[in-house]
């Protein structure tokens, strides 16, 4: 009889477990963690994102040892079971997550190194260059690979978050149909949420959750214009698809390291504790007679030893000059009313400049060739990114926009992997809107 009653019991709670888990998600000195993402490791689709105060609340079929990933740009993932989450007493309070810090940039630890001199001669430093690329073919594969990623973009402004979008996808890379040494990523957004404060639901609504973007993009060329085919194109799978796919393209680490390899004067070295060394690569880009300015800097931290890459950053300066500024038309304002925290509504706006930064990190994984084999290859684990921007206009109006994104790999899969259908790729992203309060 006590054996049934066990039974019982355990069926009941695994029952219960159908129902609504609720917890707080707060940093290592216990303030709350806004807008971080909690969702079932099985089906991240069935998640949502913390309040303000930290708190989270969302319902799911779900057994007590189902994993619960919590995550938040410049954080650590977290993985906390189900159990946790619902066998919550009044008693006991609410069940606390704490994230630890990881930070985007890794421009700390650039600084602290100390740079040697003796390697910066041209020969050296094209021979330390040749052995870190040789490592680099070693590690990083050339076959098919099947990311699937939770892709998190967080948008704010004067400190304020106003709103967040998800995105969950697969992505294919085909090294064998590359060009010119990139990578053939190919993009396919599942599933689509996007997380607004209750306050600025009414404001987003008009304006993401309607046609206004693709609207903005038709009026940007004449009818049957190839730019225009082109933008029509891109809105036809999703407006904010673009930003997710263009998260995981960016910082192609052995690409951009096999372009530069022979631009040895632009190359620095940082000699670092731990048995670490930093290679930095600067680079200036100009266009437009000036008018379009940037400064990017690629920081490869390596084993001073092996010469394998460890960790990978990216930091670039952005500046755009308009002699005559661009004049926006209605829906535009509207898209800067819905960025710009005042409440003041921006009735004329001439874009004249944009200035800005962005940081970049991409964190790896390794994995063995075979299972019989010692020797590993490496693929994506996670990228993260920041991007400060300041968008100028007329009579000294300034917006500024803060992006915090970031994409992690929840499973990967290497072999027998098949390239996107073209309906896979262009087929419109099922989207939700949710508020959080």
């Amino acid at each position: 009889m006590r054996h049934i009653l066990i039974e019982m019991k355990t069926l009941v709670f695994i029952l219960a477990l159908v129902s609504t888990f609720i917890g707080r998600v707060v940093d290592q000195n216990g303030e709350p963690i806004p807008y971080a993402t909690v969702y079932p490791e099985i089906a991240p689709e069935w998640g949502t994102a913390t309040n303000n105060d930290g708190f989270f609340r969302f319902e799911a079929n779900l057994t007590k040892d189902s994993r619960i990933i919590v995550s938040c740009i410049g954080y650590e993932k977290k993985t906390v079971l189900a159990e946790s989450l619902y066998s919550v007493s009044p008693e006991d309070g609410l069940y606390s997550v704490i994230l630890k810090e990881q930070p985007i940039a890794l421009e700390e630890t650039v600084v602290a190194a100390k740079k040697s001199k003796q390697r910066n001669k041209r020969k050296q430093m094209a021979e330390l260059l040749h052995a870190v690329y040789v490592k680099l073919e070693e590690q990083f594969p050339d076959d098919n690979a099947q990311y699937q990623v939770v892709s998190d973009v967080r948008m704010l402004s004067d400190g304020s978050t106003w709103g967040m979008e998800q995105m969950i996808a697969n992505i294919v890379v085909l090294p064998e149909r590359a060009k010119e040494g990139r990578d053939s990523v190919q993009f396919q957004g599942r599933f689509c949420k996007r997380f607004f404060d209750a306050r600025k639901r009414a404001q987003a609504d008009s304006i993401l959750a309607s046609d206004a973007l693709e609207r903005m993009e038709q009026k940007a060329a004449p009818k049957g214009h190839p730019a225009n085919m082109l933008r029509r194109a891109a809105n036809a799978v999703d407006s904010g698809v673009v930003v997710h796919r263009a998260l995981f393209g960016i910082g192609n680490m052995r690409y951009d390291f096999e372009q530069a390899m022979t631009d040895t004067k632009h190359w620095t070295v940082s000699n670092e504790s731990e048995g670490e060394t930093v290679l930095t690569h600067t680079q200036s880009v100009s266009r437009y007679l000036g008018c379009f300015k940037m400064t990017f800097q690629r920081h490869y931290i390596i084993d001073s030893r092996t010469y394998e890459v460890r960790r990978f950053s990216e930091h670039a300066e952005v500046k755009v000059f308009i002699p005559f500024g661009i004049k926006l038309n209605a829906d535009q304002l509207q898209m800067l009313n819905l960025v710009n925290m005042s409440e003041n509504s921006i009735e004329k706006f001439r874009l004249k400049r944009l200035r800005g930064s962005v940081d970049l990190n991409t964190i790896y994984q390794r994995r063995p060739v075979t299972s019989a084999s010692s020797a590993e290859r490496v693929y994506i684990l996670e990228k993260n990114m920041i991007c400060d921007a300041h968008i100028l206009g007329s009579k000294n109006a300034e917006i500024p926009l803060i992006i915090k994104a970031t994409q992690r790999v929840t499973d990967l899969k290497t072999e027998n992997v098949k390239p996107l259908s073209p309906s896979q790729i262009t087929r419109r992203v099922r989207r939700e809107i949710v508020e959080i309060y």
